[in-house]
C-alpha cells in the first residue's frame, strides 16, 4: 500500500494535468458536396484550424453567405464578429473531450456545476477503493511550516480512519449480519467510510464540453483571485485550446498574478492587430 503522505509534496508541486482525448472532426469533402449542390463557393482561410472552420461554416449557413457574399471574408475575423455580436450559439457545435488529474474533489465539486454544454464522469469513490488515496495541499497552506504539518496530521487522520471503518465494514462477520447482496454491499460500505475522507482528497475526472461553455466557465470561473485551484484548470484549459481554436477564444488572456499563479482575464477584441489572412477558394 501507497503512503499518500510521501507522495504530497510531489503531487503538490506538479499540480493539476489535463489531457486533451477528444476533438472535433470536420468532413471537409463532404461539405464540398453540399457546396456544389447549392452552386455556391467558400473562401477558406488557409491558417483556420477544424473547429474554427465548423464554426464559421455553421453560422455562414445560416445567411448562406458564401463566395461573393462573404463580407467578413477570413475566419477569424469572421468569428470575432460572432463574438462580439454575442451570437455564440455556433460554438456549440465545437467540443472536446479531457481526462483532468491531480484535483480535489473539492475543485470537482465546483466544477459539475456547470451542467450545460458539459458532461462529467468521475472517478467513482463507491467502486473505487481509496485505501492508497492521496490528497491535494492547497499552495495557500504549503508556504507556511506550521500549516503544512498540521494539514498533513489532519488528512493522515482521515486515511487512517478510512481504513479502519472499510476493513471493520468489508468484514465477513458484518457482512452476514447484512442481507445486501456483493455488490450493493461493497457500495454501502464504501459509501459509510468514504464519509471520513477530506475535500482535498485527488480525484480524476473525464469530462466533455462545447466552445460556448467553455468560454462561459473561464468567463466566470477563470479570474477569481481566491480560488487558486480553479484558476490553474482554467489556464491549462485555456493554453490547451488555443493551439486547438484560438479564435474561438481570442478575446481571454493568461496573466500572472503577484504570486506567481495564473489568472484567466476575458479582453476586449482589438480589430487592429489583425493581420491579413490567406484565403482559398473552394468549390466555385
Amino acid at each position: 500500500m501507497k503512503n499518500n503522505i510521501d507522495v504530497l509534496d510531489k503531487l503538490r508541486s506538479e499540480g493539476p494535468k489535463l489531457f486533451l482525448v477528444g476533438r472535433p472532426n470536420f468532413d471537409y469533402n463532404s461539405f464540398l458536396g453540399f457546396l456544389e449542390t447549392e452552386g455556391e463557393s467558400w473562401l477558406k482561410s488557409e491558417e483556420a484550424s477544424t473547429p474554427e472552420n465548423i464554426v464559421e461554416v455553421a453560422g455562414r449557413l445560416c445567411y448562406m453567405s458564401f463566395g461573393s457574399r462573404q463580407f467578413r471574408k477570413c475566419n477569424k475575423d469572421y468569428i470575432d464578429n460572432l463574438i462580439k455580436q454575442g451570437h455564440e450559439s455556433v460554438l456549440e457545435h465545437v467540443s472536446w473531450s479531457f481526462i483532468l488529474t491531480g484535483v480535489s474533489r473539492a475543485f470537482t465539486h465546483q466544477l459539475v456545476r456547470h451542467r450545460v454544454g458539459f458532461s462529467f464522469s468521475q472517478l467513482s469513490q463507491q467502486y473505487h477503493d481509496e485505501n492508497d488515496a492521496t490528497f491535494v495541499m492547497p499552495n495557500i497552506i504549503a508556504r507556511f511550516e506550521n500549516l503544512v504539518k498540521s494539514w498533513r496530521r489532519s488528512v493522515r487522520q482521515s486515511k487512517r480512519a478510512y481504513q479502519e471503518l472499510l476493513g471493520f465494514l468489508q468484514s465477513d462477520a458484518f457482512h452476514r449480519l447484512t442481507p445486501l447482496e456483493k455488490r450493493e454491499f461493497h457500495r454501502a460500505v464504501r459509501t459509510a467510510a468514504r464519509s471520513v475522507l477530506p475535500n482535498a482528497t485527488e480525484t480524476k475526472i473525464f469530462f466533455t464540453a462545447n466552445a460556448r461553455a467553455i468560454r462561459h466557465f473561464l468567463a466566470i470561473r477563470g479570474g477569481i483571485p481566491g480560488d487558486e485551484e480553479m484558476r490553474i484548470v482554467s489556464a491549462l484549459m485555456l493554453e490547451t485550446l488555443n493551439q486547438e481554436a484560438a479564435a474561438l477564444f481570442s478575446d481571454f488572456a493568461i496573466e500572472q498574478m503577484d504570486d506567481g499563479s495564473p489568472i484567466v482575464r476575458q479582453i476586449p477584441i482589438d480589430e487592429n492587430t489583425k493581420e491579413a489572412p490567406a484565403l482559398k477558394e473552394v468549390a466555385r
